[in-house]
């Protein structure tokens, strides 16, 4: 369930403590970044986290076709980005897949370079101009909720109530993408001021700052939050993979218009990549028919224009069912990147964060 307009682009989180780096299909280099492996290449890739599960049976079959293994590095969206920076005079990542704003900046950055993939079969709205960035797959801001909340008719308003002071909590603005999803979404509905206004509000019932969205799910799941911010995608494989119990939700506006904004995996060859021609091969790969079509199994949503209402085949809810009658915002990315770090200034000033 995606639009040509749906151009989120955000970042799950800048920083963290340190990297999960997970190696998928490794052969010999057990945690090493793009080295020769025993019987082959092993082509590295930075990702944000959250299409773990996904990676490890696409990478798998990818080393079937080719022969080539993927070393996975897991992380924040901003941390990837940070972390490819910082590595500039010796690069170790071939592929870089992050979420905007944060994909955006590293263009801005230098940080990627044109893949010269073929891209026809991605809308305009979903790739840049200039060949250094392609959505991978769809994903979208969400919020969820321990399941003694009844959150049929739960508005922002009533987020603001007592009752949930110390039992609220969403991931920091400027630090983590789907709190950075947080504030643009409230800026499209409330404005700028408002939306500094209502997170100041808010801030009476808000636990504290959090880095990580991921780390949310089973403080909810146990009880000790009742409400906290997520995206569909993480959410929904949470609730397969661990059980989870949690309720996921959009908070209604006061006329009871329930919305969010696209939170997309975005995916570029990195500058300087060690392995170019295999990382190229491992894009090609991912964006392919078959790839593209397992992605609503994940609870993601194709970037192929043909899959894009492609229906999950296992049981359990897809994101479009669980994005049924939502509104998507449409969100201008370079204007919020440009605006990035004032905004994020004004957020710590008004609540104190």
């Amino acid at each position: 369930m995606r639009t040509s307009n749906t151009q989120g682009r955000l970042a799950r989180t800048i920083s963290r403590t340190a990297l999960a780096v997970t190696a998928v299909a490794l052969t010999a280099a057990c945690g090493g970044t793009g080295t020769d492996s025993g019987d082959g290449k092993t082509i590295t890739i930075y990702s944000a986290d959250g299409v773990g599960s996904w990676y490890t049976t696409q990478f798998a079959e990818f080393k079937k076709k080719t022969g080539i293994s993927v070393n996975l590095v897991e992380a924040g969206s901003g941390e990837v980005v940070n972390r490819v920076d910082k590595e500039q005079s010796n690069p170790q990542a071939d592929v870089l897949v992050t979420l905007p704003p944060f994909i955006q900046k590293a263009k801005s950055s230098g940080l990627l370079q044109d893949s010269g993939i073929d891209t026809r079969f991605v809308a305009a709205s979903d790739k840049d101009a200039d060949g250094k960035y392609v959505t991978l797959a769809g994903n979208y801001l969400s919020f969820i909720a321990n399941p003694s909340v009844d959150t049929t008719n739960l508005t922002w308003d009533d987020l603001l109530k007592p009752e949930f002071k110390g039992k609220l909590q969403y991931s920091t603005p400027g630090q983590a993408g789907d709190g950075t999803a947080v504030l643009i979404l409230l800026q499209n509905l409330l404005g700028k001021q408002g939306a500094l206004d209502y997170l100041a509000a808010l801030q009476a019932n808000n636990v504290g700052p959090s880095s990580s969205t991921g780390k949310l799910q089973a403080k909810v799941d146990k009880g000790e939050l009742v409400v906290a911010n997520g995206d569909v995608q993480m959410n929904l494989t949470t609730v397969k993979d661990k059980g989870s119990k949690f309720t996921i939700f959009f908070p209604a506006a006061a006329d009871g218009k329930r919305s969010t904004v696209a939170v997309p995996y975005v995916m570029g060859l990195a500058k300087g990549a060690p392995h170019q021609s295999e990382a190229k091969q491992l894009m090609e790969f991912l964006l392919s028919t078959d790839a593209q079509k397992s992605l609503p199994d994940a609870f993601a949503v194709p970037a192929r224009t043909e899959l894009r209402d492609a229906p999950a085949t296992g049981a359990g809810p897809s994101a479009s069912t669980v994005l049924k009658g939502v509104e998507i915002v449409n969100v201008d990315w370079t204007k919020v990147l440009s605006d990035l770090d004032a905004d994020v200034a004004a957020y710590q000033k008004a609540t104190g964060q």
